[in-house]
C-alpha cells in the first residue's frame, strides 16, 4: 500500500526521490491543506459518531452497541426503513427508467423540458413534496374542493402511512434514476442500433438484447442510489409517518431526541451508525456497479425514432408529469391561497393573506427566512472562497489519491443528514478550546452545512481545474509568478463560473435543508424546513403551504440562473443538461 501511495502521489519510484518530492514546500503544503479540509469536514464527525456508538466511555463495548440497535422499537424502525426504501426504489425505477429512455434515446418532442420538470422533485425539499401531496388528497383539499371532487369529510388521507411514503419515495427519487440511466444511455454508440436495425431487429428486440444488457450496471447503480436516498429521507416519513406512528430510523431518532434530549446520545449514535452503514452499503454497490460501465462508449449517441408511437407516448409522458409534478404543486398553491385550511378556493375566497402573514408579519417565519438565507449564503460564500485552493491542491495528487480524497469529502453527504446531525452534537455539545460549545447556537448549523455541502462546491471546480492546460501555469511560473499570484490571476478567473455554480448548488441545498437542522436548531435559530414542519404539525397548513410555495419559487429562480450559466460550465455539472 505504501508503494502504491508513493508512486501515485509523487510519480517517481526511487524512495529517496519520493521523500525529496514529498518534502517540497509546495507539495507538502498541498498535502497538509487537503488532509486538514477532509479531516475536519468529513473524517472527524464520522469518527466521533463511530466512537460514541461502539465506545461511549472510550472503551470498546460491542455488546452494549448490539443491545441498543436490537430493541423492539429499533428493529421495527429498521424494518420500516428497509421496506419503504426498497419498494420506493422499485417505484423510482418504474418511473425514472421510461423517462430516461424517452429523453436520451428517442425523438420525443419537448424531451428536454420533460427532463427538467421530472428533476424538480429532486431539487425541492422532501418535506415540501410531502406537503404538496398531503394537500392534493383528502377531504380538505382546496384544489379538489374547488373542482367539486373532494372525498367526503372524515375520509382518511390516502398518502399518510406506509403506502404514501413508498409512493412519494418513488416520485422524489425517480429523478436520481433518470439522471443515472441517462448518462449510460447517452454513451450507447449509434452504430450498435443501426447494425441491429440493418439485421432486421425490431425496436423492442433491440431494447431487450442490446440496450438492456448494456444498461444493467447503470440500472443497479440507480437502484442503489434510490435505496440510499430512501434510507436517509426524513422529510417524507416525518410528515406522512409520524401522524400514524409509522417510524423509520430517522424519525425514530428525531422523536427520541425531541423527547429525551442529549441524554440518549449513545442510543442515537448507535442508530445513526446503522443508518450510515445501510447508506454506505448502497453507495458501495453503486460504485461497484458502475466500475466497468461505459467501456463500449464512442461515436454518436444512439437514437430510436418513435414513428407512429411518437404522439401517444408524448401524451403519456406529459400526463405523468401532470400527475406527479403539476397537480401537487397546484394543490400547494391552492392551499396557500385560501384563508384557512378546508375553505373552498373560489374567486371570492382567494387571498394573498397567508403570504403576507408569513413573509411580513410572523416573527418566527420571517426569522426562519432570514436564518435560512444567512446560513445558506454563509456556507456558499465560505465554501466558494476555500474551494479553489483546495481543488488546486487536490490536483497535485495522483488519480487514485485524488479519488480517495474526493470520496472522503463526500462522506458527510453520502450518509443521511440525521447521522451528520448526531455527529455534530457529539462534537460540539461540550466546550472545546478556543471555540467553546456550539450546541444550541446557529454556528453548529453553519458548520454542519459546511460539512454536508462541501462536495457540491468542490466537484464543479475540481472538474474545471482539470480542464485547464498545465502550460498556462508552467509559463506563468517560468515568468516568476508565485503560487498565489498564479492562482488569482490564472486559475480563479478560468474557474469562476464553476465556482459560482457550486456556490449556488450549496445555497439551494442548504436553503431547503430540514434533516440536519431538525436536530440542531434552537430558539431564535429556526430554519425554513423546521418552521414549515412545525406549522404543519400545529395545524397551520395554509401558512405552511405559503412558505413551501415561496421556497419553490426561490429554487426555480436559482435553477434558472444555473441554466443561464450552463454554457460556461464543465459538462455534467448540471444534471438536466
Amino acid at each position: 500500500m505504501a508503494s502504491i501511495h508513493t508512486v501515485d502521489i509523487a510519480g517517481q519510484r526511487s524512495p529517496g526521490a519520493i521523500r525529496a518530492t514529498w518534502l517540497r514546500p509546495g507539495r507538502l503544503a498541498a498535502i497538509c491543506w487537503v488532509a486538514a479540509v477532509v479531516g475536519l469536514l468529513s473524517l472527524l464527525p464520522i469518527g466521533r459518531l463511530l466512537l460514541a456508538a461502539i465506545a461511549p466511555g472510550w472503551e470498546l463495548d460491542l455488546a452494549a452497541f448490539a443491545g441498543r440497535i436490537t430493541t423492539t422499537t429499533a428493529l421495527r424502525a429498521t424494518w420500516h426503513t428497509l421496506d419503504t426504501a426498497f419498494f420506493g426504489a422499485v417505484l423510482a425505477i418504474a418511473i425514472g427508467a421510461p423517462f430516461a429512455l424517452a429523453v436520451a434515446l428517442t425523438d420525443m418532442p419537448g424531451r428536454r423540458t420533460l427532463g427538467f420538470l421530472l428533476l424538480l422533485p429532486l431539487m425541492i425539499a422532501p418535506q415540501v413534496t410531502a406537503l404538496s401531496w398531503l394537500h392534493l388528497f383528502g377531504p380538505s383539499s382546496a384544489l379538489l374542493n374547488a373542482l367539486g371532487i373532494a372525498p367526503p369529510p372524515g375520509t382518511p388521507n390516502p398518502v399518510i402511512g406506509r403506502e404514501g411514503i413508498i409512493l412519494l419515495y418513488g416520485v422524489q427519487h425517480a429523478p436520481i434514476v433518470f439522471v443515472t440511466l441517462r448518462v449510460g444511455l447517452a454513451r450507447i454508440p449509434r452504430d450498435f442500433v443501426e447494425a441491429a436495425h440493418a439485421a432486421g431487429a425490431s425496436t423492442s428486440h433491440l431494447l431487450l438484447t442490446i440496450v438492456q444488457p448494456l444498461m444493467r450496471p447503470y440500472l443497479l447503480a440507480a437502484s442503489a442510489l434510490a435505496f440510499v436516498s430512501g434510507v436517509g429521507n426524513f422529510g417524507i416519513p416525518a410528515l406522512l409517518g409520524l401522524p400514524v406512528n409509522y417510524l423509520t430510523l430517522p424519525t425514530l431518532i428525531y422523536r427520541q431526541m425531541s423527547s429525551f434530549g442529549p441524554g440518549v446520545l449513545p442510543q442515537m449514535a448507535s442508530l445513526s451508525v446503522v443508518i450510515a452503514a445501510l447508506a454506505l452499503t448502497g453507495v458501495a454497490m453503486q460504485a461497484l456497479a458502475t466500475r466497468d460501465a461505459g467501456r463500449y462508449s464512442g461515436g454518436l449517441p444512439a437514437r430510436l425514432p418513435l414513428g407512429r408511437w411518437c404522439w401517444p407516448l408524448t401524451a403519456l409522458a406529459w400526463t405523468a408529469i401532470l400527475l406527479m409534478v403539476v397537480l401537487p404543486a397546484l394543490a400547494l398553491v391552492s392551499t396557500a391561497l385560501v384563508p384557512s385550511f378546508g375553505v373552498t378556493l373560489t374567486f371570492e375566497t382567494a387571498t394573498l393573506a397567508n403570504f403576507t402573514e408569513v413573509l411580513t408579519r410572523q416573527a418566527a417565519t420571517m426569522r426562519a427566512f432570514r436564518n435560512s438565507t444567512l446560513l445558506s449564503a454563509s456556507a456558499a460564500v465560505i465554501l466558494a472562497a476555500g474551494v479553489i485552493p483546495f481543488a488546486l491542491a487536490l490536483d497535485r495528487f495522483g488519480a487514485r489519491w485524488r479519488r480517495g480524497a474526493q470520496a472522503a469529502l463526500e462522506l458527510p453527504y453520502a450518509v443521511p443528514g440525521i447521522t451528520l446531525a448526531i455527529a455534530c452534537i457529539l462534537l460540539f455539545l461540550r466546550p472545546l478550546p478556543l471555540i467553546g460549545s456550539l450546541y444550541a447556537t446557529a454556528w453548529i448549523i453553519l458548520v454542519a452545512y459546511l460539512m454536508r455541502f462541501a462536495t457540491f462546491a468542490a466537484r464543479p471546480v475540481a472538474t474545471a481545474i482539470r480542464q485547464i492546460p498545465r502550460d498556462l501555469d508552467e509559463a506563468a511560473a517560468a515568468a516568476g509568478a508565485g503560487a498565489l499570484r498564479r492562482m488569482w490571476t490564472i486559475t480563479a478567473p478560468l474557474v469562476a463560473p464553476a465556482t459560482v455554480a457550486g456556490a449556488l448548488l450549496v445555497f439551494m441545498g442548504a436553503f431547503n435543508e430540514l434533516t440536519v437542522s431538525a436536530l440542531l436548531w434552537s430558539g431564535g435559530n429556526e430554519t425554513l424546513g423546521v418552521i414549515l414542519f412545525s406549522l404543519e404539525e400545529a395545524g397551520l397548513a395554509a401558512h405552511a403551504a405559503a412558505i413551501a410555495v415561496s421556497t419553490i419559487v426561490a429554487v426555480v429562480l436559482i435553477l434558472g440562473l444555473l441554466d443561464r450559466l450552463s454554457g460556461r460550465l464543465p459538462a455534467g455539472v448540471l444534471p438536466w443538461r
